[in-house]
């Protein structure tokens, strides 16, 4: 399998060029050449598979064994430290939870954020040379990031991590800020959840670098994500007592960057029985805009709100859908993505529009909503849920699925979200399920832990955005060169 750009079909690469690279050298994001077509009777096979034997399956359909051998992915794909079931499923009236949380930092993230490191650190080794990871989170992506390099303990491997100052929980802050691994460099930049990507874009760019970008538009990342989208369908379809191929399953998700939609796409555009993946947004609704209007416009402002998590301007695997919906039409990708990197817009027309909303929809969940939706829930089901996985909950409700047979994706455990849960169901509520044994005796110990102050990037409010962009990526090259160099 090799790999070529979103927005040039000519690029052609290997499976460690691409995910080494993060962006595609025009700026695009890889996708394989070709994806292959999933028949009913390799899922019916898919089906008595453990969720590790399942990854490793997969994987294998997009990574050459000449790249990585079997018992290089064997290692790569093991879950240590997940659930036994890795994502278990749970019933809340008609719906079907998948619980894709029970990793090291309790997020999804962890599912395919681990096994992308893993990768790295193999090729790394493979060449004896240094490589820099760069990611900016929105609060999940940095912990896992974290947590991944430092249990690789890989001299070869640093990683720089991002996160925007006052706008992950107190929690996600303190996993990024209590580690104490030598390979890892954290810092907190004073702006909106996605203001450090352009100048992690421009680095990535930069000719000659060995750095990589490991947030979802690296093609690793969507990669694995679309497993658990198979997992979930196999699962379902097992206890609902269907056969395998004859009906199709909708799935609701919060949705931030779009990396883990880009992933059930891939996977249902493969032949695997999906129907609607739907979308559940915050106030930070470019989603949402885009799949009942066709606009997608940056907002000028980035709102607070209880699910920061999500909290996106322009999320960057709309790219990867918009190839797949265009039956993989580079030419017209790439004419949409270079308006939106130069004006922040692009306005579908109604043929592409209803094109879009054939294979998606979305429900916009206010803070005052996605507070009710939880109570609800806790009162009706004694399930609690965070404060993300709680918009999703809130869009299944509103697109109707309350009383009909879907899934809906837990991203991540209620213990990260201590300020928002007890908002939701009380002082109360949170203390019971801090005490009880849901609460990982981990994620209370890492309480505890002393916190070591970031580095800042300041935001200096007589300058525009973009020049405080400038000043941040100087900064970024500065922290990369230090660390490489005590490599």
């Amino acid at each position: 399998m090799r790999y070529t750009s979103t927005r040039d079909r000519t690029i052609s690469c290997t499976f460690e060029e691409a995910i080494c690279s993060g962006y595609a050298p025009d700026g695009g994001l890889f996708v394989p050449e070709e994806l292959p077509v999933i028949s009913v009777a390799t899922l019916q096979e898919w089906a008595k598979l453990d969720f590790a034997q399942l990854a490793q399956t997969v994987l294998r359909l997009f990574v050459s064994e000449s790249e990585v051998s079997a018992p290089e992915l064997s290692n790569i794909v093991t879950y240590e430290g997940f659930a036994p079931a890795v994502v278990p499923l749970q019933r809340v009236g008609s719906l079907y939870v998948a619980e894709l949380f029970h990793g090291p930092t309790f997020c999804f993230k962890d599912l395919g954020m681990r096994a992308v490191v893993r990768f790295l650190s193999l090729f790394a080794t493979k060449r004896r040379q240094h490589r820099t990871l760069l990611v900016s989170t929105t609060g999940d992506t940095g912990p896992a990031a974290v947590q991944a390099v430092s249990d690789a303990k890989n001299p070869f491997l640093t990683l720089l991590v991002h996160y925007p100052d006052g706008q992950i929980s107190s929690f996600q802050r303190k996993q990024l800020t209590t580690t104490d691994s030598p390979q890892v460099h954290v810092v907190a930049f004073e702006g909106g959840g996605d203001d450090m990507d352009r100048p992690i874009k421009n680095m990535l760019q930069s000719p000659g670098s060995h750095w990589t970008g490991v947030n979802s538009y690296n093609i690793g990342r969507p990669l694995m994500q679309m497993i658990h989208y198979i997992w979930t369908y196999l699962r379902v379809a097992e206890r609902e007592e269907w056969e395998i191929g004859k009906q199709k399953l909708d799935i609701i998700l919060p949705t931030g960057a779009m990396g883990n939609l880009a992933g059930g796409y891939m996977a249902k555009k493969m032949g695997i029985p999906l129907g609607k993946l739907c979308s559940g947004v915050n106030v930070n609704d470019i989603t949402h805009r885009v799949m009942q209007t066709g606009a997608f416009h940056s907002s000028p402002c980035m709102l607070k709100t209880l699910s920061d998590a999500i909290n996106i301007q322009i999320p960057y695997n709309f790219e990867r859908i918009l190839f797949y919906l265009t039956e993989q039409n580079d030419r017209l990708v790439r004419e949409w993505m270079t308006q939106v990197d130069a004006t922040q817009k692009l306005d579908l027309s109604t043929e592409w529009l209803q094109q879009l909303q054939q294979d998606f929809d979305s429900a916009r969940i206010s803070d005052e909503d996605m507070c009710t939706i939880t109570r609800r829930v806790w009162n009706e089901h004694h399930y609690l849920m965070d404060p993300h996985t709680a918009v999703a909950m809130g869009a299944a409700e509103t697109l109707g699925y309350f009383g009909k047979t879907a899934a809906v994706f837990a991203t991540a455990s209620p213990c990260k979200f201590e300020e928002s849960v007890t908002m939701a169901v009380g002082k109360d509520t949170w203390d019971l399920f801090e005490q009880s044994d849901q609460f990982p005796a981990s994620a209370r110990a890492m309480l505890f832990q002393p916190e070591r102050p970031p580095t800042i990037y300041r935001n200096n409010r007589s300058l525009s955005l973009y020049e405080n962009q400038r000043q941040w990526e100087e900064q970024a090259r500065q922290i990369v060169a230090t660390l490489e160099n005590m490599a």
